[in-house]
């Protein structure tokens, strides 16, 4: 067999950096290349019906091996990368025995305790690191070597009974678009997990209800020496927008179930400025508050500059699965005891953040979210446990055992 770590190291050479500017599905070619490998691959381990949509998804089936009446599962993971950070010549890095200190990454960048004071737990493993220049790719890269190796494990353990074990490898994740072209109903499972979750242990059926926004800004440029009263200069204008809205309602200042707006980019000129933001909340009523406050100070800020200056877009994006989860949670409770049985301790909790499943639980495959193992997502620090794939893989495999063994 080959080992999850091998694979997992063979995926994050291939830059599959996604880009949302494109506005092509996949987003970028390297993902493609991707897809090509894994559905290879799949192809080489017997599974038949191994296929790349129009749109880059790999789709393929570990065929029933019992006349059991077994539900169809689904584990789905996705190819991207965060275009936060570079993802190309990604050089990973091993780690022997970790000593619970500082890891040099290179002659300039240290991954320390003091900055993630989680490495401590890891004391003795094997992590996986970057070599400070790229991020890693364990985002989701950890969670296509998990899927791909317990495949493998079923296969050479025809002894373990399953249903239908659907296989899904997704594009552009990370840009927001990843289930856009999904076929849920060709996929055919009852119900699918995403291995996309973080830190070993995660279990996640809640998300953030989630929405894009772009603030448009329309200014007025003269002449510095003759614009008294004449120049409205849309940088300003901005400003005045990005302070009213309330400071302490952003990432760095919030946790577990607080929402945020994030700035997350500015094109500006005196003539004209675009604020690019995403705005984030698990609970439905204060979220659409969110947007109306978004509202408001559109309305204030044309008031008093005229009507037009400023055009504030906003897009839905995604909403909190946990409704569509809730009438299912047997899939919860199962991936719960599978955790156990790895000798993992599940630590459900909601996701500050997105993933497919959420959108598939609202085209009715109902997804939640495991660990995939890795820390500090979409950077130069960026690491991975090795036990913590491994341990994924086992989960998985244990799902699969669990309603096999259920089933009359």
């Amino acid at each position: 067999m080959k080992k999850v770590e091998e694979r997992f190291l063979e995926y994050v050479k291939i830059n599959t950096k996604s880009d949302e500017t494109t506005r092509v599905t996949p987003s970028t070619k390297g993902q493609l290349v991707l897809a090509e490998k894994l559905c290879n691959e799949l192809k080489e381990l017997g599974l038949k019906d191994a296929r790349i949509s129009e749109f880059g998804y790999v789709y393929a089936t570990l065929e029933k091996n019992c006349n059991k009446d077994i539900p169809t599962i689904g584990f789905i993971a996705h190819m991207d990368t965060a275009p936060d950070y570079s993802g190309e010549n990604v050089n990973p890095q091993i780690v022997e025995n970790y000593d619970g200190g500082d890891i040099k990454l290179n002659d300039s960048e240290v991954l320390s305790p003091k900055f993630s004071p989680e490495l401590k737990q890891y004391v003795g493993q094997r992590l996986i690191t970057t070599d400070g220049t790229t991020l890693l790719g364990a985002d989701d890269k950890a969670g296509l070597a998990e899927i791909m190796t317990a495949v493998e494990y079923l296969i050479n353990h025809p002894e373990i009974e399953h249903g239908d074990i659907k296989i899904g490898f997704t594009p552009d994740e990370e840009i927001g678009e990843g289930a856009d072209h999904f076929d849920v109903e060709g996929f055919g499972a009852d119900f699918a997990y995403t291995m996309d979750g973080g830190r070993i242990g995660e279990l996640e059926f809640e998300n953030f209800n989630a929405a894009g926004l772009k603030v448009k800004i329309k200014g007025v440029n003269v002449h510095p020496g003759y614009a008294k009263d004449k120049m409205l200069n849309s940088i300003m204008v901005a400003n005045e927008f990005i302070n009213s809205l309330p400071l302490d309602e952003v990432p760095e200042k919030t946790e577990k179930y607080e929402g945020f707006y994030h700035l997350t980019d500015i094109e500006a000129t005196v003539e004209n400025t675009t604020l690019s933001y995403i705005i984030r909340d698990f609970f439905t009523e204060t979220f659409e508050a969110r947007k109306n406050k978004i509202r408001e100070i559109e309305k204030e800020l044309n008031k008093k500059y005229g009507e037009g200056t400023v055009v504030a877009e906003i897009k839905d994006q995604y909403n909190n699965m946990k409704e569509k989860i809730e009438p299912v949670m047997h899939i919860i409770e199962n991936a719960k005891e599978a955790m156990i049985e790895a000798n993992v301790i599940p630590n459900i909790r909601p996701i500050r953040g997105g993933t497919d499943g959420a959108r598939l639980s609202f085209m009715g495959l109902p997804t939640p979210n495991i660990f995939a193992g890795g820390e500090n997502f979409h950077g130069k620090y960026e690491y991975v446990p090795v036990e913590s794939l491994e341990k994924a893989v086992e989960v998985i495999v244990n799902i699969v055992k669990r309603y096999g063994s259920a089933s009359a």
